[in-house]
């Protein structure tokens, strides 16, 4: 399994909901690539930001759908929301 743990720059004032909302929107739209597993948003117990944890098949069906203009779209959205850029960590599942 390939999973991408995604950390998310600060939220915009006042775009907290809006960005909880794209959050679950996008998932319909991403969970129609072969391979897509799963997709969850985290919230800190305490102070810090947004992460999200992706789950998919394989590292090339999760290049396949970040590659993909539904992709490209999900980023014009969110982006707007953020106070700066969200960093991505990749993983491969070696037990579990």
């Amino acid at each position: 399994m390939f999973v991408v743990i995604i950390s998310f720059p600060p939220i915009k004032a006042g775009k907290d909901a809006a960005f909880k909302e794209w959050f679950a929107s996008s998932n319909e739209p991403f969970s129609t690539f072969k391979g897509f597993i799963g997709r969850r948003l985290l919230k800190p117990m305490e102070e810090g930001n947004y992460a999200a944890i992706v789950e998919f098949e394989n590292r090339e069906a999760f290049l396949a759908m970040h590659s993909s203009p539904a992709h490209d779209m999900a980023g014009e959205q969110v982006m707007p929301l953020f106070d700066g850029k969200p960093t991505p960590r990749f993983y491969e599942v070696v037990i579990g």
